[in-house]
């Protein structure tokens, strides 16, 4: 089985390439769901983070508030490092419980996709031997798309953006990238060029 962590930066297009390559039979986490499932009412990480920063930070029903955690820890280096210490453990935890109940399926996928959106920051290639695949798109369409889907200004949409690893950076360092910034027939070429590699074999994998 290999497994495929999926990158990019914010508004890149990446669940338009996961859904892709489920369509092509690869299994796929989201790691975004591992984090609100580790995070759920009663959880001891909802509990860490009410004694960090407010309770809040919940919501009416109890639940985490995302929105509003987010709100708070953007910008502030020292607060997202704190989320991170109780966050990220966990979810890479999950992740690697996931990925070994897939291998012992009695027919596990060939194909595995983690979809890790700050998989750079967090070193969590490092955490799982896996292929990198990195979602692009210009920093402009980053910013279009933000201020379409989630209502942002486009000063806030640009201080997201710029919040993030340079998506140039993330491509350098990746096995493979999809250039998702142009119609969606074109991205879907290029997952199927992608997913012919993957099982190719590991002989196909490009030097990092």
């Amino acid at each position: 089985m290999i497994v495929v962590g999926l990158t990019g930066g914010i508004a890149t297009g990446k669940t338009t390439v996961a859904e892709e390559l489920r369509r092509k039979g690869a299994a796929i986490i989201d790691s975004d769901q591992i984090a609100r499932e580790v995070t759920a009412p009663g959880s001891p990480a909802l509990k860490e983070i009410v004694e960090a920063f407010g309770p809040e930070m919940l919501t009416a029903q109890g639940t985490l508030d995302r929105k509003r955690l987010g709100s708070l820890v953007f910008g502030r280096e020292q607060a997202r490092r704190r989320l991170e210490a109780i966050t990220h453990p966990r979810i890479r935890a999950e992740l690697r419980r996931r990925l070994e109940e897939l291998r012992r399926q009695p027919h596990p996928p060939a194909v595995a996709v983690a979809v890790i959106p700050l998989l750079y920051e967090a070193g969590a290639e490092k955490e799982v031997e896996m292929v990198v695949v990195v979602v692009s798109a210009p920093a402009a369409e980053q910013v279009r798309r933000l201020m379409a889907r989630n209502g942002l200004s486009r000063e806030e949409a640009q201080a997201r953006v710029a919040a993030q690893m340079p998506i140039e950076e993330k491509a350098r360092r990746a096995d493979f990238v999809v250039d998702a910034a142009g119609r969606l027939e074109e991205t879907a070429q290029q997952v199927a060029k992608l997913w012919h590699r993957l099982i190719m074999g590991p002989a196909s994998k490009p030097p990092r």
